[in-house]
């Protein structure tokens, strides 16, 4: 097929068949003790079937004490032979989908429940007063328990890591403005950008491989006031001056990919996942992606989010032909144009981990298209096994034991 998005993709020394990619999307239905169940095999064997180019494997902890999800997946020593068995499986079913881990630290949005909630800054952000104030000692094992993390995957067979930077996790906490203490890692933007440095430098040291790719998802603007892409720890103005040098400093420093976000779920759900309220946020993701590009080298691929809400098209966008509204007209346009190498989608996924092999068949029409009714996200907050409650029947019965059980959910905040 000629279309942009089913050409191939360079990343890194690594070759995708096609320019979709299935974003990390938190689930809470690990093991345990941290191993993938059997729902996680189902998920991620529907995506591979489903033939994307991309497949970031969602939210995986190297270490137990500060996490956001109670059964979330884990990548300690004794995970290894399950995610080996995990691995293979995968590849044995497509092997030319390229597989990346997202390695992630839940800081200051670990839930205080089961784990314990962090800080990095003496005045706490508003919401989080009860997180624990850490500095260098604390940072330096997160940093050791990342580099350990990409090692096991490098070990179990994954092609590559997200180290994340994203939706107001420990690294976006550290490189927000609002980190303005004087500190190893705080104040100065030399300081808090030396948070991805060190870890990319040392992951690099711990992998040295060239065919094992690296890269993060970036949250280029966090929405609110000291957030990430903002002027000051006070101001609300977008300013991507910081956002930018991040990038490039990635970049210089061995990622070969950036995977575009914005917002933060916890903060800023609308910002980080457009929906049928605001739509409109998505053509912003555009805005962000393109400023990506336009910094990066070209053989740096760029991977931008916010395309599940175009779906076919039948979404409430004013000003714009349907037709030309769609996931496909955009993926296409956006690649050929040079906004983006390849676009990234979480929630549809859920709805129809199919969809690349749909569409590169133009079976568009028997695409399940998602809804945006965000009951996938209602079940993350609430900690329980996240999927499509519209379109598998297994997460409807969920979804509608947890609302007789528990209610409507009064505020959408993960």
């Amino acid at each position: 097929m000629s279309e942009s998005l089913f050409t191939s993709l360079k990343i890194g020394k690594k070759v995708a068949p096609n320019r979709i990619v299935i974003n990390a999307m938190e689930c809470c239905d690990a093991l345990p003790n941290g191993d993938p169940s059997p729902l996680t095999y189902k998920r991620y064997e529907d995506y591979f079937k489903g033939k994307a180019g991309v497949v970031v494997l969602e939210a995986i902890t190297p270490q137990y004490d500060y996490i956001a999800r109670k059964n979330q997946l884990s990548i300690k020593e004794h995970n290894l032979p399950a995610l080996k068995k995990f691995v293979s499986h995968l590849k044995a079913i497509n092997p030319e989908t390229i597989f990346l881990f997202q390695i992630t630290h839940s800081g200051e949005i670990s839930n205080n429940v089961y784990s314990q909630r962090i800080r990095v800054t003496e005045e706490p952000l508003a919401g989080y007063e009860d997180a624990k104030l850490v500095r260098e000692a604390e940072i330096e094992q997160v940093i050791k328990d990342y580099v350990l993390g990409s090692r096991y995957a490098y070990e179990v067979g994954a092609d590559g890591v997200d180290l994340k930077l994203c939706h107001g996790y420990l690294g976006t906490q550290i490189l927000r403005p609002f980190n303005k203490d004087n500190w190893k890692y705080g104040g100065a933007w030399e300081n808090r950008r030396q948070f991805a440095i060190d870890i990319y430098d040392r992951v690099r040291l711990a992998v040295n491989d060239d065919n094992f790719i690296l890269g993060s998802k970036i949250s280029m603007y966090e929405g609110f006031p000291g957030g990430v892409g903002t002027m000051s720890p006070d101001s609300a103005c977008m300013d991507l001056t910081e956002s930018i040098d991040l990038i490039k400093t990635l970049e210089a420093h061995g990622a070969h990919y950036i995977l575009q976000s914005a917002g933060s779920p916890s903060h800023t759900l609308d910002l980080a996942h457009p929906d049928r309220r605001t739509p409109d946020y998505a053509y912003l993701h555009f805005y962000f992606q393109k400023i990506c590009r336009d910094n990066l080298k070209p053989e740096t691929v760029v991977m931008g989010s916010a395309y599940s809400i175009f779906r076919d098209g039948k979404q409430p966008f004013c000003a714009v032909k349907p037709e030309n509204n769609t996931l496909r007209f955009w993926g296409n346009k956006n690649i050929k144009e040079g906004v983006v190498d390849a676009v990234a989608i979480g929630r549809q996924a859920f709805a129809d981990p199919y969809l690349p092999a749909k569409m590169m068949e133009d079976k568009d029409k028997e695409v399940h298209w998602c809804t945006l009714c965000d009951h996938c996200v209602e079940l993350l907050i609430r900690q329980h096994n996240c999927g499509c409650a519209t379109y598998d029947k297994h997460y409807t019965t969920v979804y509608v034991d947890m609302i007789k059980a528990e209610g409507k959910l009064k505020a959408k905040h993960t």
